[in-house]
């Protein structure tokens, strides 16, 4: 029996760094690929799109149909879309070319994307990567095809160029897709454009290992190679054993690994391992080995699989792929909201694999609907000797949300499990490019923008190994002009003034290739603070007061407010008190019913903030008789 997926645990991205670099973002595109059953009308294809803190419009435009769909997402919300069997047919790409079944969603506000493609006994699940997160090179990461692996390519630009191992295949405008098909397993084939484009695993169906039922499809979106590592973490769910799967994207890539069981490898070697690009090493990873270390010279792609029913004995799951993010990759908290199955599924056990160092497991929390942080509980920390450690985390609780964190870095593997049913995919990680990147203060270039410094004193570090070639010369740029005394400087460090700016490194590598990163570095004054009190209570504690008199008294207390005209803005409900505009203390009455109230304040040093409250009065009128004694 294959399995059917009415289960998908969905990613709300809150910090700064995860906003930076993690699946989040205003623009992204997106294919189907065939499910195992030929017709679209078989099929049930949706569309899930998370806000973040900020209420969100977008839309949704449909390539082949020159259609839109217009949609409105309170703050941190999910908007479900399922298709019709208009835009079903209008995604689904069936024929080995080119064709326009693309989905292309634009938003106003960051959010996180994901995209379902479900039949009856055969379903699979991925999150979407924005634009900023793509490039032009990947490696196909596949299995062994029970039917027809396969994998689809969206041009984000006009005029790209598609290659197939070398040998040019196609010419793109935006939004055209195009679908390769093969009877034969297509892990390593490498795919490159001359504009970022968007890569997808689709293969109608798999066994896992060959030989053991059942039989699943996979439609997974793969990283591009410009965000892959040289160490990693493979956690183990409670089936017991899980396979392994790790693609070089250099020559001569030196792998050593600790803890898995050598399955397969070019050369017949049983590790450790020297592998070319495109080729791969299979291994199995056991719970008793407490999970796998894996640890790569030059960067490597790394996925890993649940096994068929049959295989791992339990008769529980079906083959499922998941990406797994390098160490690299980690974040420091996100927020998991599950969805409670419903329909005809097997689906009856989810789970959290949380991974973290072992020495500041301790301090991973979770917050359960709001609750105050708490260690993580029902089940257990395995300890691996590499210094990792994962934690497989029961996620019963099917109406409030996991709020994870661990100031150390964390990476969120989810899945499921049934009989015969289960699925598996990344939650919770990074998408940085690490191909070529610098550090402010050890803050990655991609996430400065959204991590602003309170030091004026920054030191800068280039780190350009990770592309296997030799720089001849490396130059720095502060809004736009070279910063000289930094030429070909590795490290360096500069004095700012409180501001932005905008810091380029530029790499010129002996092979003439020449590769540009940009970040926007923010220098603030951090003796800010900003709250108020509504009848000396906090805006905090609002939400567990119930004001019995109808007047009610503001008063703020902010420490770095700027003296500019409307710096201070007060809010009812999304309406602007303009009565109240700058001043610190005021007062209104209020009817009965709850009101959201808002203050937003700017700084000296123009940075914003808002705080919000719920005000709830209840105004109590009590009629009294006149009795005559």
């Amino acid at each position: 029996m294959k399995r059917v997926f009415y289960f998908i645990i969905v990613l709300l991205l809150s910090v700064s760094s995860i906003w930076a670099q993690g699946f989040e973002g205003r623009d992204f595109w997106l294919t189907f690929g065939q499910n195992s059953s030929g017709s679209h009308l078989l099929v049930n294809l949706q569309i899930r799109i998370i806000s973040g803190n900020e209420p969100t419009t977008g839309i949704i435009y449909f390539t082949n149909l020159d259609t839109e769909v217009h949609f409105d997402i309170g703050a941190q919300e999910v908007f479900p879309y399922p298709l019709d069997n208009t835009e079903k047919q209008a995604v689904y790409n069936t024929m080995m070319g080119i064709s326009n079944c693309s989905i292309h969603i634009t938003t106003n506000h960051p959010v996180t994307v994901y995209a379902l493609n479900q039949l009856s006994a055969s379903t699979d699940a991925t999150n979407i990567l924005p634009v900023k997160a793509l490039d032009a090179d990947y490696y196909q990461i596949s299995y062994t095809p029970y039917s027809v692996d396969a994998y689809a390519v969206v041009a984000t630009k006009d005029n790209t160029n598609l290659s197939h191992n070398g040998v040019w295949e196609a010419t793109l405008d935006a939004g055209k897709v195009y679908y390769r098909t093969s009877s034969s397993d297509m892990t390593g084939f490498h795919i490159t454009a001359d504009n970022p484009v968007a890569f997808f695993a689709v293969s109608r169906g798999v066994l896992i290992p060959v030989g053991y039922t059942a039989t699943d499809c996979l439609f997974q979106q793969l990283a591009p190679v410009n965000t892959w590592g040289q160490t990693f973490f493979v956690p183990v769910s409670h089936l017991a054993k899980d396979r392994v799967r790790i693609i070089a994207s250099q020559d001569n890539t030196f792998i050593t690994q600790t803890g898995g069981t050598h399955i397969s490898a070019p050369g017949g070697q049983t590790g450790p391992y020297t592998i070319d690009a495109g080729e791969y090493i299979e291994l199995e990873a056991l719970l008793t080995n407490n999970g796998c270390y894996i640890y790569a010279d030059k960067p490597v792609g790394v996925c890993t699989y649940l096994v068929g029913a049959a295989y791992n004995g339990m008769w529980i799951s079906d083959p499922a792929q998941c990406w797994l993010p390098a160490i690299e990759q980690t974040v420091t908290e996100a927020l998991i909201a599950p969805f409670a199955p419903s329909g005809g599924t097997q689906l009856n056990a989810h789970y959290a694999l949380v991974i973290t160092p072992t020495a500041t497991q301790a301090n991973t929390k979770v917050s359960i609907g709001g609750a105050a942080p708490a260690p993580l509980s029902g089940g257990i920390w395995r300890d691996h000797s590499s210094g990792m450690s994962f934690y497989t985390m029961p996620l019963t609780n099917f109406t409030e949300s996991y709020y994870f964190t661990n100031d150390a870095g964390l990476i969120i593997l989810c899945y499921g499990t049934g009989t015969n049913e289960s699925y598996y995919f990344l939650a919770g990680s990074a998408m940085r490019d690490l191909q070529a990147a610098f550090y402010a203060n050890d803050i990655h270039y991609q996430d400065l923008e959204e991590q602003p410094f309170c030091e004026n004193l920054v030191e800068f570090r280039a780190e350009t190994e990770n592309m296997g070639v030799e720089v001849v010369s490396l130059e720095w740029y502060i809004d736009g002009i070279e910063y000289l005394p930094a030429h070909n400087q590795e490290t360096w460090s500069k004095t700012f003034a409180i501001g932005e700016y905008e810091i380029k490194m530029l790499v010129y590598f002996e092979n003439d290739e020449t590769l540009s990163k940009t970040g926007i570095l923010k220098i603030v004054s951090c003796g800010t603070s900003a709250k108020f009190y509504a009848n000396d209570i906090h805006h905090s504690a609002l939400q567990d007061t119930i004001f019995c008199a109808k007047n009610v008294d503001f008063h703020a207390e902010i420490e770095g407010l700027s003296p500019d005209a409307g710096s201070l803005k007060w809010f009812i409900d999304g309406v602007e008190e303009t009565a109240a505009q700058d001043m610190l203390d005021w007062s209104k009455e209020f009817e009965t019913g709850v009101y959201e109230i808002k203050m937003e304040v700017v700084y000296e040093d123009n940075t914003t903030a808002t705080i919000t409250g719920t005000l709830k009065v209840e105004v109590f009128w009590i009629k009294m008789k006149n009795i005559t004694h």
